[in-house]
């Protein structure tokens, strides 16, 4: 069976259990569809708080709340524009911590390309600009080698040793 190797305290699965979990933790600010879609946007250049509503499908009371949290959780920040002769209104600009997320999104975009697509890839190719290569996200070490599933050790992070992981 392919699994990750877990060692150190991790080894027993039954001594701990994940409550400061990254992954958790990213689902709670991410973890809705509506969320996702509207990072989706943003990647294609929208900001605009009506654009991300139509674009992404979702009525505006879900988009002021999605947008909202976002922000909150510092993905987008808000930046004032005016149109001429109109009141002054907010756009949403991804921050560093959302362009970090770019992988994620990727990978999500990736994986149902190969599997809810019937095998026939997805409506969309994302490739290199400058050299139109197509771009893939894969697990990889430093040194840019691709590490399988069953090639992964976890381990506790010393600055968090607290009993849970």
């Amino acid at each position: 069976m392919d699994a990750v190797r877990l060692t150190g305290v991790l080894a027993d699965r039954d001594a701990w259990q994940a409550t400061h979990c990254s992954i958790g933790r990213a689902m709670e600010v991410v973890g809705t569809r509506s969320a996702m879609l509207i990072l989706r946007e943003a990647y294609y250049g929208t900001t605009r708080f009506d654009d991300f509503a139509s674009r992404v499908g979702i009525t505006e009371a879900v988009a002021s709340a999605r947008l909202k949290d976002l922000t909150a959780a510092g993905i987008f920040e808000r930046q004032p524009y005016k149109e001429p002769g109109k009141r002054t209104r907010h756009e949403y600009v991804l921050t560093e911590m959302g362009r970090d997320l770019l992988p994620a999104v990727l990978a999500l975009m990736q994986w149902g390309d190969k599997y809810l697509h019937g095998g026939r890839g997805g409506p969309l190719n994302v490739a290199d600009d400058s050299t139109g290569e197509p771009v893939t996200v894969d697990v990889r070490n430093q040194s840019g080698h691709v590490v399988p599933l069953g090639e992964l050790r976890v381990s506790v992070n010393g600055a968090r040793v607290r009993g849970n992981s």
